[in-house]
């Protein structure tokens, strides 16, 4: 049996790209969690001057996690766009704009760990000389750190609800799945204000109750577009679009 594709052909470039977003989502899913598992234990520690140095291995992985979730976002975005433009190219092209912001709020997060843990080095080399300047440094870097979260929250929570929207409107995968990402991506915008407000912190247990939502939704969207594809009804009728 062939499997519909954009205009019906044997090639099915639709079914191809429905299985690379659905790993891109995976990807930026799970390295942004396994990212977080390793670098906020480290850096909350009190003593993490001393700690980050202690852990090296596992702040550079945080970090190149950190920056393969923001190529795999843009991945996403340049895949969905031929598709969503033909929804609505303006807020197709918005979306891409949104997720490559988050990906340059992300480098910059990663490149501020890989900066702390240098000065940690110099810290632990140092001994306690000079104790003073190199905390001032490392409190500069972590409220890098923590002031980064609330511009990825609002970036990412702003990407999801024109993602979900678009979704939604062409049908491409079931319109539940759509709902429970809108109602994540606004779950995500709650977060910035109240981190902001000192109300939450990264990694709590408010927090992380928070991001569960669209965090699930994106694996069980990801599994459907591997394993289903998008919608080849919602497909054709967008074909007709040109």
């Amino acid at each position: 049996m062939t499997v519909i594709g954009w205009a019906g052909g044997r090639t099915d470039p639709i079914r191809k790209t429905a299985m690379i977003v659905g790993v891109l989502f995976a990807v930026a899913t799970i390295a942004g969690t396994i990212g977080a598992i390793f670098i906020g234990p480290i850096t909350d520690d009190p003593d993490y001057l001393v700690n980050t140095s202690a852990h090296e291995n596992e702040v550079a992985l945080g970090a190149l996690l950190t920056l393969i979730m923001g190529v795999a976002v843009v991945g996403i975005a340049v895949m969905m766009f031929p598709i969503l433009k033909k929804v609505n190219e303006g807020l197709a092209l918005a979306y891409v704009g949104f997720r490559t912001l988050e990906c340059v709020i992300l480098i910059v997060v990663a490149m501020s760990l890989l900066s702390l843990l240098t000065l940690s080095q110099e810290y632990v080399e140092a001994g306690a000389s000079d104790a003073t300047s190199f905390e001032a440094q490392g409190a500069v870097l972590l409220a890098q750190q923590e002031w980064s979260n609330i511009p990825v929250d609002i970036v990412f929570g702003l990407g999801c609800l024109m993602l979900y929207y678009l979704l939604y409107l062409s049908k491409l995968v079931p319109r539940p799945l759509s709902a429970w990402g809108f109602i994540g991506g606004a779950l995500m915008l709650v977060t910035a204000p109240l981190g902001a407000f000192g109300v939450i912190s990264f990694l709590d247990a408010p927090s992380i109750l928070l991001n569960l939502p669209i965090a699930v939704l994106e694996m069980v969207l990801s599994v459907w577009l591997i394993v289903k594809g998008f919608n080849p009804s919602a497909i054709t009728s967008l074909s007709t679009k040109g």
